[in-house]
């Protein structure tokens, strides 16, 4: 995860290995603001939980591990193992072993529930691979690309991108693969701004035009895809910049005395359920309650068709 701006972790210069970090002065360049999607993304759904995970230190305690993060990010690794394979193995047989070797354990309500998951996961990449044609090598597997503006430095972790003949040439796709929520459409993938970011830094890392984002849900087998414009990725960009001063500005607040709870407040929504933080959170902790488990209920239930 990249590492942001300092400004609003004491009131005084942060010492670095004993020395005093160096002072800016008048006329200086503005530092640029080092961020991730997860990062932009926790500010932007609330200035709170980012205070929390970016910026007070020691941090708040987290909450129990969430299962539906376990079940996505074991699916993850074992897709980038899946394509780490030389081209003759990548087959549907391969993928048990690969599934079990990534498969993260936390966050289940028991054994039972954890093998459901484990099973219900697997046939959704049988089937998700089955549509691959594993002679074909992705420019990138979970590749990290970073681009620097005016404002940010950013970098992050795509989870694959795809080389891909289009009318003028050889482009660039960017592939998010998804095991969560149903109903993604078009607007998700246009209004993705992680997405957006990752296609305007994979263009210029690579010199290749990359307009095409789409979130792969594993668990319908449907895509949902949109067409972005170099004007609607500038228009991300630049809410990305907008953001990146909002923090900006918040951080420098609390550095020169303003509360902290009014420099960055809370958002309080449904989102309030599913955050780490809650407990620590005054407007948080009046949300109700739920079992780490619950995102995954339903999607791993067996049905007739698996007895």
């Amino acid at each position: 995860m990249g590492r942001g701006l300092s400004y609003g972790r004491s009131s005084a210069p942060r010492a670095r290995g004993g020395e005093p970090e160096q002072l800016g002065f008048e006329g200086m360049p503005e530092r640029l603001f080092v961020c991730t999607p997860s990062k932009l993304g926790a500010y932007a759904d609330c200035p709170r939980r980012y205070r929390y995970s970016y910026v007070d230190r020691p941090a708040p305690p987290k909450g129990p591990p969430w299962a539906h993060n376990s079940l996505g990010a074991s699916v993850h690794t074992a897709l980038r193992n899946w394509y780490a394979l030389p081209a003759e193995r990548r087959q549907p047989e391969a993928l048990p072993t690969l599934l079990k070797g990534t498969w993260v354990r936390e966050g289940y309500r028991d054994e039972e529930q954890e093998r459901a998951a484990y099973r219900r996961s697997l046939q959704w990449l049988e089937s998700y691979v089955e549509t691959l044609d594993p002679a074909v090598e992705p420019m990138g597997v979970e590749r990290v690309v970073a681009v620097k503006t005016a404002v940010l430095a950013f970098n992050g972790r795509a989870d694959r991108i795809d080389s891909r003949s289009g009318p003028d040439g050889p482009e660039l796709a960017i592939v998010d693969y998804k095991t969560g929520r149903t109903g993604l459409d078009a607007d998700d993938a246009r209004g993705s701004q992680a997405l957006a970011l990752y296609a305007y830094a994979a263009e210029r890392v690579f010199r290749r035009p990359c307009r095409r984002v789409e979130l792969h849900h594993l668990p319908t087998g449907t895509v949902a895809a949109h067409d972005h414009t170099a004007e609607s990725l500038a228009r991300q960009v630049s809410r990305a910049e907008d953001t990146a001063r909002d923090i900006v500005a918040a951080e420098r607040a609390v550095a020169d005395g303003a509360d902290p709870d009014e420099a960055f407040p809370t958002a309080p929504g449904p989102i309030c359920t599913w955050c780490d933080y809650r407990k620590s959170c005054p407007a948080g902790v009046s949300a109700p309650a739920k079992d780490p488990w619950a995102a995954i209920e339903r999607s791993v239930t067996p049905t007739r068709d698996d007895e």
